[in-house]
């Protein structure tokens, strides 16, 4: 079993690269999205019912998976390095698969904001993301989150043995992908 966490800020590429490893690994991709659309239509992520109910589908499939027999799976997430809660969050998704003996893998990818906007509005992003389909709204929440939040880490702070930082401004998702793979042997 393994689990790989593709980490970093909206829009650089981690639902495509996410997609490209997976057809390249047969593991399965649960990127943050599916659960956040899967409640939106009901309860607003940013209110305390939506984050619950995306915590609560999250931490039950990552359970499910876990206990299985499947060869493992992706996960994307935007973590805000400035909040102790992500930090905690995503040290209780790896400890729930290292429980039930998956390898842990952590892929944080960069990108430059110019880059970022200009994939906020890709054909890919806006067919697996409805709430990301008004444009105007997810590119100031784009830009106001770069400058309330920390989404990518300081060199060493992601302390574990299997971490790759990709800056992936230039490198289409394929490329990245194969680059995971390699690094990890997946």
């Amino acid at each position: 079993m393994k689990l790989v966490i593709l980490i970093g800020p909206q829009a650089v590429g981690k639902m495509t690269v996410g997609q490209e490893l997976a057809k390249q690994t047969g593991l399965k991709l649960l990127h943050n999205h599916m659960t956040i659309d899967l409640v939106s239509p009901f309860f607003d992520y940013g209110t305390d019912e939506g984050r619950r109910l995306v915590q609560l589908f999250r931490h039950e499939l990552f359970e499910a998976v876990a206990k299985s027999n499947q060869p493992g799976l992706i996960f994307t997430f935007v973590w805000a390095f400035d909040m102790e809660e992500d930090r905690t969050y995503i040290e209780g998704v790896a400890e729930l698969f290292e429980s039930h003996g998956a390898d842990v893998y952590y892929v944080e990818l960069e990108a430059d904001i110019e880059e970022r906007l200009a994939r906020n509005t890709t054909e890919n992003r806006l067919a697996h993301k409805p709430t990301k389909r008004d444009i105007a709204w997810s590119e100031a929440e784009l830009k106001q989150t770069a400058t309330l939040y920390r989404l990518n880490s300081r060199d060493g702070e992601i302390d574990v043995d299997n971490y790759l930082r990709i800056n992936n401004t230039d490198l289409d998702a394929e490329t990245v992908a194969r680059q995971i793979q390699r690094q990890f042997n997946l």
